[in-house]
């Protein structure tokens, strides 16, 4: 998303961006593409989502998601009898081998885990102690007329676009992305992944019952992450559009 300026204004008239705000958008970058690739691996393993308090091969899921040849097994090894005339114990041992390789990649995933959470804290905090999120990141009431939202969508969706600043102001519905992601998306993926373990929910329980089970934390999680890349991809793309040299130097440099 950007927000959009004439092809005159001067450039020393355009807000840069703070240097604090420079750094922690490039280390919440590469957290999250680190974790955009660490948790695609992770799905590869199991590619099914759940709903409820449990979920496994042998139940029902919600989704199944064909990225992995985990997806469609060939089916499993013969019933256990452990003991003559007691029933057969059902077996999970598939027949065939599974990509199952996601130690690595549950370690470098909460390793970038931490580096977002501290880093999104620090934005936080430092954001609010400023006034940058209520000034620039929140949009204001006046501003969620249905016109001004009607022309900030059509100027967007105008091709060739507008050149953007390199920095502030953030437009309308930039606005409302940056605040969606900061306020709900980020913390959101956070609290459904910490739902997800055991020795979190073991000291926290509130949260399995918050989300319905670590199964609905995982799938609302893998929702969340799908749209955080969705949002991703757009802001790139936009960025591209609107003056890429321009907004890459000043988020860098600040100029």
């Amino acid at each position: 998303m950007a927000a959009v300026i004439s092809v005159g204004e001067p450039k020393s008239s355009v807000p840069g961006h703070a240097r604090w705000v420079r750094i922690s958008h490039w280390i919440l970058a590469a957290s999250v593409l680190t974790l955009a690739f660490s948790g695609f691996e992770i799905l590869m393993v199991h590619p099914r989502l759940y709903w409820g308090k449990v979920g496994n091969d042998l139940t029902p899921a919600l989704f199944e998601l064909p990225i992995s040849r985990n997806y469609q097994h060939e089916g499993w090894a013969p019933p256990v009898t452990f003991f003559p005339g007691a029933n057969p114990v059902v077996s999970a041992a598939r027949t065939y081998d599974i990509f199952n390789q996601n130690s690595w990649g549950r370690s470098l995933h909460f390793l970038a885990a931490w580096f977002l959470v501290v880093t999104g804290l620090v934005y936080l905090v430092a954001g609010l102690a400023s006034g940058h999120l209520w000034r620039h990141v929140v949009p204001h009431l006046r501003e969620l007329a249905p016109g001004l939202l009607w022309r900030d969508m059509v100027t967007h969706l105008r091709l060739p676009m507008p050149t953007a600043p390199g920095g502030l102001p953030y437009g309308l519905l930039q606005k409302l992305t940056y605040a969606s992601v900061v306020f709900v998306a980020l913390p959101l993926m956070v609290l459904t992944g910490l739902t997800m373990s055991p020795a979190v929910t073991a000291a926290y329980p509130g949260l399995l019952d918050l989300f319905g089970g670590s199964q609905s934390a995982r799938t609302i999680h893998f929702f969340v992450f799908a749209m955080l890349v969705f949002f991703l991809i757009v802001h790139v793309v936009m960025v591209a559009l609107t003056g890429f040299r321009r907004q890459m130097r000043a988020m860098t440099f600040g100029d």
